[in-house]
């Protein structure tokens, strides 16, 4: 039997540990400096940034099912507390100092809408999307491997694009790659879920996949989910979905154009679930959103957290297979991520100690991603 637990706050060589002592923060303060808030906003923000740095977890002053997944970490230092429940938690707690979900002048205002368009309009976009006209010539296979792995690093500054017309040097990094049966699980009559990460970059890249799907008779209909409110900094929201259509439409008008077609006939649809902006993994989803995995010819999962959500935040030794910590999931499943936390299942033994001693931080610093699949 496989023994994993939940990873927490408190191990200084962790990958939380940096989260929590560097990245979190910064962030706050970030946030508090590119916006006019007022003093309420500004003293929430501060005493934010005081408790998670020295003092007891507090529950939210609006509670919903934070107040009772939380009562064993109330009171008690953020740095007990499992990373992925805490993480959530002070997302939440950073919207609901900024006013976003409180009746008033700052309701709805996303916090990180800022971040999101200098993205869209990073003058070094237009190159990189223009450059999606370099990958027509390729066979219909290659090309759709190459918007896979776009997909795939579409976090990443040059979005995967730039791939040459016989090669693939993105999956030089690829540490796990099951894209040959994700391929064989898809078709004409395939019903596909994309759960989006990131806004900006990553989600245009999800698009363009899409787009490649429904052209090439791979997909009958693909529901795009994304996050009912901001999350996580650049998590998508249908909002950001749609600035990401308008970008797209700018520089390369065909595919925009397909994709608005088929939202507007129903082949593309876009849905969300409270869910996705809560503490826990895809082993505590609800039945709606486990009906539709379950209805699903294939369902993608894009980016890091979500990757945690799938396998469980916990310490699964590496090589573990891939489907015996997704067994759970109620269909098909494929994960595409570029690795930024410690969580990590799939790895080939050999590979994993090759890595491990080539003295890179390479399971967090986003050099490396995977390609999981597990048919269920």
């Amino acid at each position: 039997m496989i023994r994993v637990q939940e990873l927490l706050n408190s191990d200084p060589d962790g990958y939380a540990w940096g989260v929590w002592h560097d990245r979190t923060p910064k962030l706050i303060t970030q946030i508090r400096d590119a916006h006019p808030y007022g003093p309420q906003q500004r003293d929430a923000l501060d005493r934010l940034w005081e408790e998670i740095s020295a003092e007891p977890m507090a529950p939210p002053q609006n509670p919903w099912e934070w107040a009772a997944s939380g009562t064993a970490y109330f009171g008690k230092p953020w740095q007990d507390a499992p990373f992925l429940w805490s993480e959530s938690y002070f997302y939440w707690r950073l919207l609901d100092a900024v006013g976003y979900f409180a009746p008033g002048p700052w309701r709805g205002v996303d916090p990180f809408e800022y971040l999101k368009s200098a993205e869209l309009r990073d003058p070094s976009l237009e190159m990189e999307l223009a450059a999606l006209d370099d990958l027509v010539s390729l066979p219909a296979g290659d090309l759709g491997q190459a918007k896979l792995l776009a997909s795939l690093w579409g976090n990443q500054a040059d979005l995967g694009f730039r791939i040459g017309l016989t090669t693939h040097p993105e999956a030089e990094g690829i540490v796990a790659d099951d894209s040959a049966a994700l391929w064989s699980a898809l078709g004409p009559a395939a019903d596909v879920i994309v759960v989006a990460d990131n806004a900006g970059r990553e989600l245009l890249a999800d698009l363009v996949l899409i787009d490649h799907l429904l052209e090439h008779d791979l997909a009958a209909t693909v529901t795009v989910h994304v996050k009912p409110h901001p999350y996580y900094i650049s998590d998508a929201t249908t909002t950001d979905l749609v600035a990401c259509l308008r970008r797209l439409a700018e520089t390369a008008s065909e595919i925009a154009a397909r994709l608005w077609t088929a939202m507007r006939t129903g082949r593309i649809t876009v849905a969300t679930n409270e869910f996705y902006c809560g503490p826990g993994s895809f082993h505590d989803m609800p039945a709606d959103l486990r009906s539709a995995f379950e209805a699903a010819s294939v369902t993608i999962v894009k980016g890091d957290l979500n990757y945690r959500r799938l396998v469980g935040d916990r310490t699964w030794p590496p090589t573990t297979p891939f489907s015996t910590a997704v067994s759970y999931f109620p269909g098909p499943v494929a994960a595409l991520r570029t690795l930024k936390s410690d969580v990590l299942t799939g790895m080939d033994a050999t590979n994993l100690a090759e890595l491990d001693n080539s003295g890179q931080g390479w399971r967090t610093d986003g050099s490396h991603g995977l390609i999981q699949f597990h048919r269920s």
